[in-house]
């Protein structure tokens, strides 16, 4: 996510390595390429000059303080700078009203917009213990309301079901209706999209915003559309009273032009953002933490957070009294970390929520590779024998074999995985005896894979 934008603000900044303080000129050369990386992420012109003056305007004479560089000073003002544009502070769902709660999705077809209606509803239920109903006005479409009836079985949330033969406002009432009679908290109104803006479009969706009267209107676009993202935002704020934007597909964007510049154009808050295919993939947008990522910081409380939600609190507490009783870090245990880390999204997720530093060793794998390899180390393991998961000191030639021909790999693809293992159990050694920066050299061992 946003790498390109993230790479080139890094070589700007190492530009005023050795620097005694930041002045005109060597500000002016550092924002000329801040801007060129800017424009190349695709941010609006608007944006991109009302950022530059800014960062201008704070950064002349700001002192390199301690042990600060002028970089750290710049990134300092630029990281300020980023926050404000796209929104100061994260803003959530208002549920400040009479139960249930509408809200209103919006957005041109595919933007991802009845994933998205499932992954909020997922996030609500289990972020903030909502009743949630969904329904689709989406008329045009029958199988856009199967899709969301799909999605809310995946999602564990409620569906109102509904006909291509009914009029949206009449769907919509009748499912808020419902919501009233069944004490649900939130309703999400999922409606018809379009391959391009149009006015029969626009009034459509107007007469259903009047009919429902919706405490949050949504617009959910594509981040990887780039400007035309945010025109096309741009276009619906003016048609509609939105009070809130989700940027889908925000993990295939390595430029970031939407992120940064929505906020900026249409005044409204991002309040989430989408990330993959799976209904866990919606994140609150907190704009400083996207900052952080953005100039390869990382975004270590959302990655604290994805924890919470993906670790099994139980298990985890288990799992630490076995370290610290000194009972070993077995396969068993080397298989569950796998299967915990893919409850956070996987490697690729946590990775880009790493300081760039480390997120640089999440390249190393080529697409698509990561899934592939943690469902090949699973199904060797799952080829051991109870006490081989046990005592891997017991697998040698003979087992190794069986193992390799139970599992439908080389032998090679064995080994390799036993000296993963190694790295691993060597690494929950140094973790139990406090050896944090053993912990990072060897972290590289803890990742199927990697070299």
């Amino acid at each position: 996510m946003l790498d390109n934008l993230t790479n080139r603000l890094a070589r700007v900044m190492k530009t005023l390595k050795g620097e005694a303080r930041l002045t005109e000129t060597n500000i002016a050369d550092a924002l000329r390429e801040v801007r060129m990386a800017l424009l190349e992420a695709d941010v609006a012109l608007p944006v991109v000059k009302d950022f530059i003056a800014a960062v201008k305007e704070k950064a002349v004479g700001e002192a390199v303080i301690g042990s600060l560089s002028p970089g750290q000073a710049l990134i300092g003002v630029v990281h300020a700078e980023l926050t404000k544009i796209m929104g100061d502070a994260h803003e959530g769902i208002n549920f400040n009203t009479q139960p249930p709660a509408i809200v209103l999705m919006a957005g041109l077809q595919g933007a991802g917009k009845t994933t998205t209606v499932g992954k909020l509803g997922k996030f609500l239920k289990e972020n903030h213990k909502k009743k949630v109903l969904v329904v689709s006005c989406d008329v045009y479409r029958p199988a856009a309301i199967e899709q969301l009836k799909s999605v809310a079985g995946q999602a564990g949330v409620d569906f109102f079901p509904s006909t291509t033969g009914e009029k949206p406002e009449a769907i919509a009432l009748a499912a808020i209706d419902w919501a009233k009679r069944h004490y649900h908290d939130v309703v999400l109104v999922d409606t018809a999209g379009r391959l391009a803006i149009d006015e029969e479009m626009m009034a459509e969706i107007k007469r259903l915003h009047a009919a429902i009267n919706p405490i949050e209107t949504l617009f959910v676009v594509d981040a990887m559309l780039g400007q035309d993202a945010v025109n096309t935002a741009k276009s619906f704020n003016e048609a509609l009273p939105l009070t809130g934007v989700v940027l889908t597909k925000l993990d295939g964007d390595a430029r970031g032009g939407a992120a940064l510049s929505v906020r900026h154009i249409t005044g409204k808050p991002i309040k989430f953002s989408g990330v993959g295919e799976k209904l866990s993939g919606l994140e609150a947008f907190h704009p400083e933490r996207m900052a952080s990522r953005i100039l390869g910081m990382g975004d270590v409380l959302s990655l604290i957070e994805d924890a919470k939600k993906g670790l099994d609190e139980e298990k985890a507490i288990a799992f630490a009294k076995k370290l610290k009783s000194g009972k070993g870090f077995d396969l068993n245990d080397f298989k569950e970390q796998i299967a915990q880390m893919r409850n956070m999204g996987g490697l690729t997720a946590m990775m880009d929520k790493m300081p760039a530093q480390i997120a640089q060793m999440a390249g190393q794998l080529p697409a698509g590779a990561e899934g592939k390899m943690v469902g090949r180390v699973e199904g060797i393991i799952n080829s051991m024998t109870p006490l081989e998961r046990a005592k891997p000191e017991l697998i040698k030639a003979s087992r190794k074999r069986r193992i390799a021909m139970g599992a439908g790999v080389q032998v090679q693809e064995v080994n390799r995985l036993l000296n993963q293992f190694e790295q691993t159990q060597k690494m929950m050694k140094m973790m139990t005896k406090g050896g944090i920066g053993k912990l990072m050299r060897g972290m590289k061992g803890m990742m199927p894979g990697m070299r």
